[in-house]
């Protein structure tokens, strides 16, 4: 039989038999509402996994079908302890061209986190390593006197770097270019994304809505939106400081001091609330209770944008000795707008590996929206794309990387792409999908700054604290995920030879969560890096049994004890 037919004979044997396992119910969805912005949802039914075109960036044969279905024992083991079926595991182990574990892995799967390595990725390959968010300061006013006769407009261009020092760097500037006084209107200029505001009017994600983690940004995201507060309780009273300081906003307390510990502060924690006044102030108030004795610092997410903005930028102005007659609104900077200041962010490979390696949510939101918006520019930084009437920035970030998957033979049936982060009840990616994408990461150029974005297990990032004592610590680099009923990671795992393995694993499971999904996932890791060790040396004169021979990087050991099927 011709080695080509022979091959296509073997790939269709194996999806065959992958799809066995892809008829699995899959982990039941959570009850919250799914958050959407103004483009349509992609449907989430779980689709039928097409054949994988043949491509350098999908796993290959060699001499053999893929090993389906099988898994190492100590991952059986612990599936088994933890009352976690095997099938709700999906699993891809690929050894250069050949396949060393496939378990389901041609079944759509919920990755959480780990989807931001297909944001990164296509980030990094799409807007390239000089791409750079910006923030600008704009006017058509004339100056006349230290009076701005006009509107100021703060333009967001996806700066992920955008804080308070930066807008006081910025209105620095200005007031060093001769303006006193603003006798217009403070603009905002969020229309970069359509829509501009994707956080209004959505539901929760989850009971914690003022959480960092749940950000959703927009093109003029000015500390994240956060605000740091300080609490500090005696016996009898409780103080709290603002950080940062905002014009026209303050925090009280509703809480009730109690006696408990103070490390468990949180259990008394309600959702606290921003209420504005008729006179415009807004008040934030915390409610539930703290112990007494005690320091805590929390941030939140709760004063509206524009409001947030506002206090910032007046309290600032007025620390430089300026003043702004007009109002806070929301616009679009006119066309003759010429530029007063401007902040950059750092560079695409900084902001990466600050998604990355702590699994930021609002980063890695804002990188899959500028796909969507704007292209790279070798001396400003970046560019917005040309508008096109009606279509959403989520519909072009979307369109961007299904191009990106197809153009390296990545089928994209089955995959829905949300946000980016992962933060996500309806993102799904197969673990042969996560599996093509990371191949495609070693060749990329900048593959360099790709693996040094991702954690180093048992060193930094979300692995810092996982597989200490395994082969794996301080040599993989994996991106980790987890949601209430998922737990994934996805990356790059050295054998016991040295050789790199990409290692892709996700348990989507109402039994995930308390440590036993990422035991699961945690010893196939460790079962990655402790194989494929070479066999001994036989001793001179010593008469070796016949062996059959194996594939370079075949791992007989480790797949004999296992059970795990080889490649041979």
């Amino acid at each position: 039989m011709p080695r080509r037919l022979a091959l296509a004979t073997a790939v269709l044997a194996c999806l065959s038999a992958c799809a066995q396992v892809e008829r699995a119910p899959a982990a039941p969805s959570a009850s919250v509402p799914v958050p959407r912005a103004s483009a349509p949802v992609p449907p989430v039914a779980q689709p039928s996994v097409a054949v994988p075109q043949a491509s350098a960036a999908m796993p290959q044969l060699v001499d053999g079908a893929l090993p389906v279905g099988s898994l190492p024992q100590p991952v059986m083991t612990l599936l088994a302890a933890n009352g976690i079926a095997p099938a709700s595991l999906s699993a891809l182990v690929l050894r250069g061209g050949q396949t060393v574990l496939a378990h389901g892995a041609g079944r759509p799967m919920q990755p959480a986190s780990t989807m931001k390595l297909v944001t990164t990725l296509v980030s990094l390959e799409q807007l390239g390593p000089v791409f750079r968010g910006r923030t600008e300061l704009l006017s058509n006013g004339e100056v006349k006197n230290g009076v701005l006769q006009g509107d100021l407009v703060l333009r967001g261009g996806a700066d992920a770097d955008f804080s308070g020092e930066a807008l006081d760097t910025m209105l620095r500037a200005l007031e060093l270019s001769g303006v006193k006084r603003i006798a217009g209107n403070l603009v905002l200029d969020r229309s970069l994304f359509n829509p501009a505001r994707q956080d209004r009017g959505l539901p929760p994600f989850d009971e914690s809505p003022e959480a960092y983690y749940n950000v959703i940004p927009d093109a003029l995201l000015v500390n994240k939106n956060m605000l740091q507060i300080d609490m500090r309780s005696t016996g009898k009273s409780l103080t709290l400081t603002m950080q940062p300081e905002l014009e026209g906003v303050r925090v009280v307390s509703e809480m009730t001091l109690v006696d408990a510990n103070c490390a468990r502060w949180e259990d008394g924690w309600k959702l606290p609330e921003a209420v504005k006044g008729a006179d415009g102030r807004v008040k934030v108030v915390l409610r539930g209770t703290f112990p007494k004795n005690c320091v805590q610092t929390n941030s939140i997410n709760v004063v509206d944008r524009d409001d947030y903005l506002d206090g910032l930028f007046r309290m600032k102005w007025k620390q430089l000795g300026g003043t702004l007659e007009g109002k806070t609104m929301e616009g679009i900077a006119p066309p003759d707008a010429r530029l007063l200041a401007l902040h950059s962010a750092r560079a695409l490979p900084e902001v990466v590996r600050d998604t990355n390696k702590p699994s930021d949510n609002a980063l890695a939101r804002t990188l899959f929206l500028s796909l969507g918006a704007l292209e790279a520019d070798p001396v400003l930084g970046s560019r917005p794309l040309p508008l096109v009437p009606g279509q959403s920035t989520y519909t072009r970030a979307d369109q961007v990387v299904r191009n990106w998957m197809r153009a390296r033979g990545i089928d994209d049936s089955g995959f829905v792409i949300e946000n980016g982060s992962g933060l996500s009840r309806i993102e799904r990616i197969s673990p042969l999908q996560m599996g093509g994408l990371l191949q495609a990461g070693l060749r990329s150029n900048w593959a360099p700054e790709f693996q040094a974005s991702m954690p180093i297990v048992a060193v930094d990032g979300t692995m810092r604290r996982r597989l200490h004592g395994s082969p794996a610590a301080g040599r993989a680099r994996l991106k980790t995920g987890t949601l209430r009923n998922v737990v994934a990671v996805a990356g790059y795992v050295p054998d016991a030879s040295g050789v790199q393995n990409v290692v892709v694993a996700m348990v989507n499971d109402e039994r995930a969560g308390e440590g036993r999904g990422r035991a699961v996932v945690d010893a196939l890791v460790d079962w990655v890096a402790r194989s494929g060790a070479p066999a001994p040396a036989p001793a001179p004169g010593a008469v070796s049994a016949t062996m059959p021979s194996m594939p370079p990087g075949s791992d007989t050991t480790a797949a004999a004890a296992s059970g795990t099927p080889t490649l041979h």
